[in-house]
């Protein structure tokens, strides 16, 4: 790849960083799966950074490609706000950071015809826990044809989504180390009469219970009781609602004294914190739902294979 093709790309990113309110402080050379090169940046806010890996030849300034990306630094900005970025939960009740995410997709190599991209997700949960799954998230071509570009900025979102619907189904397991487990991604998350994502079908008491339960351990356990990001469009993505939604939410749990909000954030009151040992126990159900009853059985003989 030519350097001016290279700059031409950094000449991109910063730009569309720099109206974000972004910076970027750093820039490394990379290859993707094939080997083709690539460019990670560095996207930095108040002392907090995270990665954006873009192919070298990437253009994103046409009318049909530029739109998604500047969404997607302006949602950077505001995620880099949080005292974790890189960390979600799930409606189980999962901390989890997602981390080692290789860009962009690419073509499966056993001969299925799908797209991949790999990553990591790890628990976090205060604890110096060593637990993680090894993520191997494989596109349909059907699904394909829906995504503008197998970049980034246009997939992230609804791959981290993926994953945390696949962790609500028990159909990945955190373990202290393993091979890479498939995380499917087809067009049932997608709603082609509405054209939009859907992951889950949430009522209120649902998005009442996650958004407590996000502010407990994003911002109480792991962020010092900063303020974390409430109208986050991809925790609406998963719960099938709107960021107005989430934010009167969040509002009326602050009205019962559980959080305090300031503006699109918010941090644990007392009264939340004090519900530690619930939240533990949620999530200790959680690790023991996902982890495969029918390995247990193996384990003890008790199989027909």
């Amino acid at each position: 790849m030519s350097t001016q093709v290279q700059e031409s790309l950094t000449q991109q990113v910063a730009s569309a960083a720099e109206a974000a309110g972004l910076t970027v402080t750093g820039t490394v050379a990379g290859v993707d799966f094939n080997g083709a090169p690539t460019t990670k940046f560095a996207l930095g806010l108040d002392g907090k950074s995270t990665g954006l890996e873009l192919s070298d030849d990437f253009d994103f300034q046409s009318d049909a490609l530029k739109p998604a990306v500047v969404a997607y630094f302006a949602e950077t900005a505001k995620r880099l706000k949080n005292p974790q970025p890189d960390v979600y939960l799930t409606l189980l009740g999962l901390p989890l950071r997602f981390e080692k995410f290789a860009w962009p997709f690419h073509k499966s190599t056993s001969g299925a015809d799908t797209n991949l991209v790999h990553g990591e997700v790890k628990l976090e949960d205060g604890q110096e826990s060593v637990l993680h799954a090894k993520i191997a998230a494989s596109m349909t071509v059907t699904f394909t044809e829906i995504v503008p570009a197998l970049q980034q900025p246009y997939a992230e979102g609804f791959i981290y989504n993926a994953v945390r619907k696949t962790m609500d189904q028990g159909q990945l397991e955190l373990v202290k180390s393993g091979n890479r487990q498939p995380v499917p991604v087809t067009t049932r998350y997608y709603s082609m009469r509405h054209q939009r994502f859907v992951f889950n079908d949430t009522d209120e008491t649902q998005r009442r219970d996650f958004i407590a339960a996000k502010v407990f351990w994003l911002s109480g356990v792991l962020g010092e009781g900063k303020p974390v990001w409430i109208t986050d469009p991809r925790d609406a993505q998963y719960l099938n609602t709107t960021e107005a939604e989430l934010l009167k939410t969040a509002q009326a749990l602050a009205g019962e004294g559980l959080l305090r909000v300031e503006g699109e954030y918010a941090a644990p009151a007392e009264a939340l914190m004090a519900r530690r040992a619930q939240y533990e126990e949620q999530l200790a159900k959680a690790l023991e739902f996902t982890r495969p009853k029918f390995n247990e059985d193996m384990r003890g003989g008790h199989t027909n294979m």
